[in-house]
């Protein structure tokens, strides 16, 4: 006889990471780009298309809400840096690296890829970068 298993409800009120959480996920994001010296453009679409407006508040340290699919986008990222400090010991190389055509992405820069604005790019320059560092 099959017995039904008790439902786990959903709580939407619990958010998956707290706001302090994704306020340093955005000042780090933030400072990686400016360190990959991309154009606010590029970042904007890395982030998903984030309005230009959003981008400016977050420059200037207002973080606002982050839904699931931002939050994703700066747990890749996060994941991307990690990736290039495992895998060139000078950071500048690192930072340098996301710049630079590659064969593996089809002759393009991996901050074009990330750039087409699906999180799928990104995802794949993170996977990529966790094949290559063997993790």
């Amino acid at each position: 006889m099959l017995l039904e298993l008790p439902r786990t409800h959903a709580n939407p009120e619990i958010p998956r990471i707290t706001d302090a959480e994704a306020a340093a996920m955005v000042r780090a994001v933030i400072r990686l780009f400016e360190r990959w010296q991309i154009s606010d453009a590029q970042a904007r679409d890395i982030l998903g298309g984030l309005a230009a407006r959003t981008y400016a508040r977050w420059k200037a340290g207002e973080t606002g809400r982050i839904d699931r699919d931002l939050a994703t986008r700066l747990s890749l990222l996060m994941g991307i840096h990690k990736g290039l400090r495992y895998l060139f010991s000078d950071p500048e190389r690192g930072y340098a690296w996301v710049k630079k055509p590659n064969p593996l992405f089809d002759g393009s820069s991996p901050v074009d890829v990330m750039a087409a604005g699906d999180i799928f790019s990104l995802a794949r320059v993170r996977s990529w970068l966790d094949a290559e560092r063997g993790g």
